[in-house]
């Protein structure tokens, strides 16, 4: 027995330290390897290790003369702040991270474990894609990765970090998970490298212009969170762990209360104009609305014309979304509406309740827009706000017109509880547009029609555009001082916590994608 234990130790020894040569590439890289990323990730001794031992069993061109433990992915669990998560990380230094049958039966297994405990899953992509020598079976591999992506969406957090590259196949995976995290210079995603697409479009372009960090956080979408090392990225992926619930049924970690129904901000009547179109950061409103001013905003820099945040008020998470008056205004576009829409889903899907602040103008005009199907996109934000049964307060912060209040959680379409700030202006339009319209044959015979259009616009501001007006009608239920809108929402989330809406019986709706 002290001989075999001798020899298992060894053998655990040599697994587990991996090739020295290798692991010093790595480091040259300026990458981690995937034992050290976990331990950056994970709570220290937490990490529990499943088929350290397992080895590739292909024969086809040579690779069978090289079988190394762990077949490229190390895999398990740990915890995170206390808390059971499930991981797998790719090891670049044994055949470059890239998948084959029993890497990928690792990844199964890991996915497969996580689901049925109820778990978030995390995946550490550092791969040069499949593995060639295996053939079919690499890409089977990857079929059953995706089909576990799709099974988990929903009822456990699916995150996806990518330190390196992540080619073909296996871009499938950050695309399907629900937050991505880049961390620029080392990250590389596309489905097609430089090479293939010079040879079919004859078009020159480097790995990092074609797939890096910052083009998936600012052009694609594709990125949720951009990170210029990886330290600080996995230290945000605890953060956003600590943020989320463990799945679909169970509720988001909870904070210490902050008597946060009776805190007064008067600093938010300053941060907003009164006047509609100067602008201003919604971010700012949203940093004295939350907890010790601390939110995580998702895809920063893709769609910045829309915010999407979590955070918590009075202890609670919440999802908050929020048009940016910086970026076009504030207006709805495609990008906008894809954006916000994947994150209602996701705050709906697990049980966060939602926070909407509106200051839209409108969806942006033009035939770039319209031709590429603004339409269809911007039905995705209202699908999924319509869809949503978790608690909706809409507060609506200073200007609302047309189909883009409809969209940003009106009434109308099922918010809980709409509260607007005495300077708002809700209406099909804002006033100028809707006196050229209404009285443009009274303007264009006026003998001043510039003092005509001051006094209409008036009128029209007087009569119909004032929060009292849709109040009236039972439109927004309070008008309230802006001071108090931290009180407001945390008194409405604190009546809306035992929300309980059943979903219509159905397989599922056809959401316009």
């Amino acid at each position: 027995m002290s001989l075999l234990r001798e020899q298992r130790d060894a053998l655990h020894e040599r697994a587990t330290a991996g090739n020295e040569k290798a692991v010093d590439r790595q480091h040259e890289l300026g990458k981690r390897t995937a034992r050290e990323r976990l331990g950056l990730l994970l709570d220290p001794g937490s990490f529990t290790e499943i088929e350290l031992y397992r080895r590739n069993h292909a024969s086809g061109f040579r690779i069978g003369e090289n079988r190394p433990h762990t077949d490229g992915v190390v895999a398990g669990s740990g915890t995170i702040d206390g808390r059971r998560v499930f991981v797998y990380a790719q090891d670049f230094t044994i055949f470059g991270g890239s998948l084959g049958a029993a890497h990928a039966a690792k990844i199964h297994k890991v996915m497969d474990l996580a689901l049925s405990t109820g778990s978030p899953i995390i995946g550490i992509n550092d791969s040069g894609g499949a593995r060639i020598q295996e053939g079919v079976l690499a890409l089977d591999g990857y079929g059953g990765i995706f089909r576990r992506h799709v099974a988990a969406s929903g009822i456990i957090p699916q995150i996806n970090v990518v330190l390196g590259p992540c080619a073909g196949g296996a871009a499938y995976s950050p695309a399907l998970a629900d937050f991505t995290f880049m961390v620029r210079d080392t990250a590389k995603l596309y489905l097609t490298g430089p090479d293939v697409v010079e040879a079919v479009t004859g078009e020159q372009v480097g790995h990092d212009e074609l797939g890096g960090a910052d083009v998936h956080g600012k052009r694609s979408g594709v990125a949720t969170f951009v990170h210029d090392d990886e330290e600080s990225c996995l230290d945000d992926v605890r953060y956003l762990v600590s943020m989320l619930p463990a799945n679909n049924l169970d509720l988001p970690p909870r904070g210490r209360p902050r008597d946060a129904r009776h805190d007064v901000r008067p600093r938010l009547a300053e941060i907003v104009p009164a006047e509609p179109n100067k602008p201003y950061d919604m971010r700012s409103v949203i940093t004295e609305l939350v907890d010790d001013g601390e939110f995580l905003e998702l895809h920063e820099s893709w769609a910045a014309n829309i915010v999407c945040a979590f955070a918590r008020i009075d202890g609670e998470v919440v999802g908050l979304v929020g048009n940016q008056p910086l970026v076009l205004a504030g207006v709805l576009d495609i990008e906008a509406a894809q954006k916000a829409a994947r994150f209602v889903r996701f705050c709906d899907a697990f049980g966060i309740p939602l926070v909407t602040l509106v200051d839209v103008p409108g969806f942006l005009p033009g035939t770039d827009q319209e031709y590429a199907g603004v339409i269809r996109h911007g039905a995705k934000l209202l699908y999924a706000y319509c869809e949503a049964t978790v608690p909706r307060i809409q507060v609506i912060v200073r200007k609302a017109y047309g189909g883009a209040y409809i969209v940003m959680d009106s009434r109308s379409i099922g918010t809980d509880l709409s509260l607007a700030w005495p300077t708002n202006e809700i209406a099909v339009m804002g006033a100028e547009g809707a006196v050229n319209v209404l009285f443009r044959k009274e303007l264009a015979g006026s003998a001043d029609p510039a003092a005509l259009r001051t006094t209409l616009m008036d009128e029209y501001l007087g009569e119909l555009v004032h929060p009292y007006y849709a109040a009236e009608r039972g439109l927004v239920d309070d008008v309230i001082d802006p001071a108090r809108t931290r009180s407001a929402v945390a008194s409405g989330l604190a009546m809306l916590k035992d929300k309980r809406q059943q979903p219509a019986r159905r397989k599922h709706g056809n959401l316009p994608l």
